[in-house]
C-alpha cells in the first residue's frame, strides 16, 4: 500500500488503517480527484490482510465541508452527473469495506461530508461539531438513502427539506452519531475503540459486519440464513475453541 495520493493520506499501524481527507486548505471539500482517490485507496485497504479496522478522519479544522463547489462552477449537466456518480462510488467503497470503518468527525460535516461519515459503520464526533444536509437548498437532490436508514424517514425529511444545521449532541440523540466526546479527547477515544476492534479475530468481525448489513436488506428468515452461513464459515476459518477457552479463563480471573 505504497501509493501516493494528492487529496488523501493513508497510514497503517497496529492493524488500523487511518484514512485522512487531506485538503485542509479547501476544508476537505470532496472533489472529483478525491472521489477517485477514495475508491483506489479503499480498494487497497480492503485487500490488505494487515488491516483489521479503518478510521476515516479529516485534516485541519473540519472533517469535510461538503462538495467542492468551486469545481462545479464550470461543469456541464453531463459533468455534474459524472461527478455525482463518482461520489456515489466513493461512498460505496467505504460502505463495502469488509473491515469495520469508524468515522471520526470534528468541526463540521456538511453534505458530502455527512455522506462519507454515514457510509462508515459508525460515527464518533467532537462536541460542537456541526452537521448539515444543504442539498435541497442548493437546488439538487442527495443524501436520500443513508440518512433515513440512520435516523428514520420523518427526521430525515426534516433535515433534508430545511437544510438546518444541527450539532453533535442532536446527531447522537437522533441516531446519526454513536458517541460525542470533548474535542481534545476524540482522537484518543477513537484510537482506543479502533484498537479494541483490531484485537478481535478479523474473520469473525468481518462476518459479523456482513451479517448485519446483509441481514437488514432481507427478510427475517433470510437474515437468519445469512447468519447461519456466517457461523459455518467462522467455525471453519477460526480457532473458535481457543478463543472460547481464553474468554472463559479471563472470565474466571475477573470473578476472583
Amino acid at each position: 500500500m505504497s501509493a501516493t495520493y494528492e487529496t488523501l493520506a493513508l497510514d497503517v499501524a497496529a492493524h488500523v488503517a487511518t484514512l485522512t481527507l487531506n485538503r485542509p486548505d479547501s476544508r476537505n471539500a470532496l472533489s472529483l480527484r478525491m472521489c477517485h482517490e477514495l475508491v483506489a485507496a479503499l480498494a487497497a485497504v480492503a485487500g490488505d490482510e494487515r488491516v483489521h479496522v479503518v478510521v476515516v478522519r479529516g485534516a485541519g479544522p473540519v472533517f469535510c465541508a461538503g462538495a467542492d463547489l468551486k469545481e462545479r462552477k464550470t461543469m456541464t449537466d453531463q459533468d455534474m452527473t459524472a461527478r455525482r456518480v463518482a461520489g456515489f462510488a466513493a461512498y460505496a467503497a467505504i460502505e463495502r469495506l469488509p473491515q469495520p470503518a469508524i468515522a471520526v468527525v470534528h468541526g463540521a460535516a456538511f453534505g458530502s461530508g455527512c455522506e462519507i461519515a454515514a457510509a462508515c459503520d459508525f460515527i464518533l464526533a467532537a462536541e460542537g461539531t456541526q452537521f448539515c444536509y444543504p442539498e435541497v437548498g442548493w437546488g439538487t437532490v442527495g443524501a436520500t438513502q443513508r440518512l433515513p436508514r440512520a435516523v428514520g424517514r420523518r427526521m430525515a425529511k426534516e433535515l433534508l427539506f430545511t437544510g438546518r444545521k444541527f450539532d453533535a449532541a442532536e446527531a447522537r440523540e437522533i441516531g446519526l452519531v454513536n458517541h460525542v466526546y470533548p474535542a481534545a479527547e476524540l482522537p484518543g477515544r477513537a484510537a482506543e475503540m479502533a484498537a479494541a476492534i483490531a484485537r478481535a479475530t478479523p474473520l469473525t468481525v468481518r462476518l459479523t459486519k456482513r451479517s448485519v448489513d446483509q441481514g437488514l436488506a432481507t427478510t427475517r428468515e433470510g437474515a437468519m440464513a445469512v447468519e447461519l452461513l456466517a457461523i459455518d464459515e467462522n467455525l471453519r476459518g477460526t480457532d473458535w475453541k481457543g478463543a472460547l477457552a481464553g474468554f472463559g479463563a479471563q472470565g474466571a480471573a475477573d470473578a476472583r
